[in-house]
């Protein structure tokens, strides 16, 4: 006779008692999916609280690997709280949505990443929330253009493509005297190059906000998108972190950890990377077809003093630098030519993004990305290179025969 008391075998599969034993440690934090949270018990339930990472109540307000990923990028960045996003340019959204309100005024630099730009020319202006672009060399204008309806400014170092540094120290310091909130797109810096939320080195001077494309170092292969939004104010942490509730945002496990499998060797990745984008413009830098290099950590390159100021101390005085830089070809030579030199390189692949193992190339047009005059760059073409884990050896290779292809004669 069979036992009807007893769960069928469907039930038995879904319900089993069976729990592995405590204590499993391994070098790579275990990999935890979830939408349902389950609770003890009612009482658990009404009491169980996700803002502050005391417990777990829904698998998008965090799950033990979503946590641990935080609290390390929270150590990377010199930050107390960190909230996950789906890519640097959503981390990005969430704090203009977040702190901007109809009425507000939001200040970008010329040469702000992109997408964050067009972000505030169409998203932001449909809200009643305005902006305008500053010249980031020039603390003066930043100065005068912070008015009583600026509400954020936003920070790059180096700046997006062109790579100017600014006096960094000197923006943080006026916005704080301002009152104004300051957000800092650190992707470039990535928590390695200088400390965003203590700038003097003495705890004194640190910008509000750091926002960082994870897509990039942190996740080094190129195959994971993902941005971090820290702070050091709980409260601030508080309001972003509710906006970021309310647009439903969540990053997936198996992302989390891609990139927490890739933080171990992020250092190690950055500075290799940055000692290979060093030799690489230098020896761009003395081509004939190029007439300036843009690469802050080089003397000479738009606010090389400002970058020696902040990140000059890093690795025994020699410094911290993205592995990133742009170069500009003469204006004497035609686009197409230009265009031809990045289609004849053969490890340099066409692509956007960086921080990844296989390096790349991307011709650009300046004068559309640019509001105000550019008086520190030289006419001409520009393209940036960002660099992989190749042989610096042939790279430089692939260069020199791309640019015997494209300008001979």
């Amino acid at each position: 006779m069979t036992d009807t008391t007893a769960p069928q075998p469907a039930t038995r599969l879904i319900h089993h008692p069976y729990q592995p034993p405590a204590g499993f440690d391994a070098p790579q934090p275990a990999v935890h999916k979830a939408s349902t949270v389950y609770f003890p018990n009612v009482a658990a339930m009404r009491t169980r609280e996700w803002k502050d990472k005391t417990g777990y109540t829904y698998g998008l307000h965090g799950t033990p690997t979503t946590y641990m990923l935080e609290e390390r990028i929270s150590t990377l960045e010199g930050g107390l709280q960190t909230l996950l996003a789906p890519s640097g340019l959503a981390a990005i959204a969430t704090v203009a949505l977040s702190l901007l309100r109809q009425g507000d005024e939001v200040l970008l630099p010329d040469n702000a990443y992109g997408p964050n730009k067009a972000l505030a020319e169409a998203e932001l202006a449909h809200y009643g929330i305005t902006h305008r672009v500053y010249d980031p060399m020039d603390v003066q204008d930043l100065a005068a253009k912070i008015g009583p309806a600026t509400r954020l400014v936003w920070l790059e170092a180096a700046g997006s493509v062109t790579m100017e540094f600014p006096d960094l120290i000197a923006q943080a310091r006026l916005c704080r005297e301002r009152g104004v909130a300051s957000v800092l797109d650190n992707t470039w810096g990535a928590g390695l190059a200088f400390a965003p939320f203590d700038l003097l080195g003495d705890g004194s001077l640190g910008v509000d906000v750091s926002v960082h494309a994870l897509t990039k170092y942190p996740s080094g292969g190129g195959d994971v998108l993902m941005g971090a939004i820290t702070t050091r104010d709980q409260a601030l942490h508080l309001r972003l972190k509710l906006t970021h509730m309310r647009l439903g945002l969540g990053v997936g496990a198996n992302d989390a950890e891609a990139v927490l499998r890739a933080l171990p060797s992020m250092a190690l990745r950055y500075h290799a990377q940055d000692d290979a984008a060093r030799a690489l413009a230098r020896w761009l830098g003395a081509q004939p077809q190029v007439v300036q290099v843009l690469h802050p950590a080089l003397a000479g390159a738009p606010g090389h003093d400002h970058w020696q100021a902040l990140c000059g101390g890093a690795r025994g005085g020699q410094g911290a630098a993205a592995g990133i830089f742009s170069v500009m070809f003469d204006a004497r030579y035609s686009q197409q030519q230009v265009d031809v030199f990045c289609d004849a390189l053969r490890l340099f692949r066409l692509g956007y993004s960086w921080g990844g193992p296989v390096s790349l190339v991307m011709p650009y047009e300046l004068g559309s990305m640019r509001e105000g005059a550019t008086p520190q760059l030289q006419p001409g073409h520009i393209v940036r290179f960002c660099i992989g884990l190749e042989d610096v050896r042939d790279l430089q290779a692939d260069l020199a025969r791309a640019l015997a292809q494209a300008f001979a004669g």
